[in-house]
């Protein structure tokens, strides 16, 4: 459990000392497992001039689990649903030892740039 805590340590000050591009995350006050993230849209994307809000939690069996992640906000997106779930193979069965929180929400800005229509959470807006 040591190892653990340590490793979400390093981790947030990695985010906090190397904040990336377009993207604001910070640990709950309260909570260091949570973390509350600001995602600039992307440029030249549909999102682009847009503000999103997922939350991240690390869950017990992080490092071995992916973290759980959802959007706050609303958002129109094939791989997002209703409650904000998304759908995204690394918080799925693709999900490694040698992820990362930054990884993680590099990966959600990504897929705000580049949606994946042929593996949509939200069939509805994947057929528009």
């Amino acid at each position: 459990m040591a190892g653990l805590t340590c490793k979400i340590i390093k981790e947030t000050h990695h985010l906090l000392a190397e904040p990336l591009p377009g993207i604001k995350a910070e640990p709950d006050e309260s909570n260091a497992r949570c973390f509350h993230v600001v995602i600039a849209g992307p440029q030249d994307s549909p999102f682009e001039g847009g503000t999103f809000k997922p939350e991240l939690f690390l869950p017990e069996e992080y490092l071995m689990a992916a973290p759980k992640v959802h959007f706050m906000t609303k958002i129109y997106h094939p791989n997002v649903d209703k409650l904000g779930r998304i759908c995204l193979d690394i918080l799925k069965d693709k999900w490694s030892l040698a992820l990362q929180i930054h990884t993680v929400l590099l990966s959600i800005q990504a897929l705000l740039s580049a949606s994946n229509p042929d593996d949509p959470l939200a069939k509805d807006v994947a057929e528009q």
